[in-house]
């Protein structure tokens, strides 16, 4: 009986998210809002008049304290590369694998302003969702110390246009590098301690 419940209140949230405005989504659009993202987003960008022509990536990378006093920052690791490898040869990826740190970094940027400025409350919760995803796969220690920072930063490749196009395009990597977020026990999933 609980599956039952879970799925009707799963499928309300959903239809009333994607459905035109209505009396129920008016009255509680931001509990709504609140359910369905990031993780349950729909979007059309696939059926769009002019599909996404760019591969992004997100980087990261952290600043380690060590036993020592000293402190080592780390290169930067390509999460959308090891999401990929992952994926690949995976004969069921899960829905998490394709899709968590992408739609995770969608609602980042979309949160924020171009200087990198969180939106209210939403751009302060996808700050923390990204740290989350940052910190689940790094750990809370790393190379022999203790993560106490971390930096993220996108790569944005346009994809280049098929050979019979006359469309140009500059397959340039842009970075767009974000400020460094210290580490605190609300960043850290699964009630890990600091």
């Amino acid at each position: 009986m609980a599956v039952v419940l879970a799925v009707a209140v799963h499928l309300s949230m959903v239809f009333l998210h994607v459905a035109p405005a209505n009396t129920l989504s008016k009255k509680h659009g931001q509990g709504i809002d609140d359910y369905v993202y990031p993780e349950f987003e729909q979007n059309w960008k696939l059926f769009a008049p002019n599909p996404l022509q760019q591969n992004i990536a997100v980087h990261a990378r952290a600043r380690v304290a060590k036993d020592d006093g000293s402190t080592e920052t780390t290169g930067w690791v390509n999460l959308s590369k090891m999401d990929g490898q992952d994926i690949d040869h995976n004969l069921a990826p899960s829905h998490i694998q394709q899709n968590e740190l992408r739609r995770g970094w969608e609602f980042y940027r979309g949160a924020h302003d171009d200087k990198g400025k969180p939106l209210g409350l939403r751009g302060e919760l996808s700050e923390t969702y990204i740290k989350r995803i940052v910190m689940l796969r790094f750990g809370r220690e790393l190379n022999g110390g203790t993560v106490e920072r971390i930096q993220v930063r996108s790569a944005t490749t346009p994809v280049r246009p098929p050979s019979w196009s006359d469309e140009k395009s500059d397959a340039k990597t842009e970075y767009q590098v974000q400020p460094w977020w210290q580490i605190g026990s609300a960043d850290l999933p699964g009630g890990w301690d600091k």
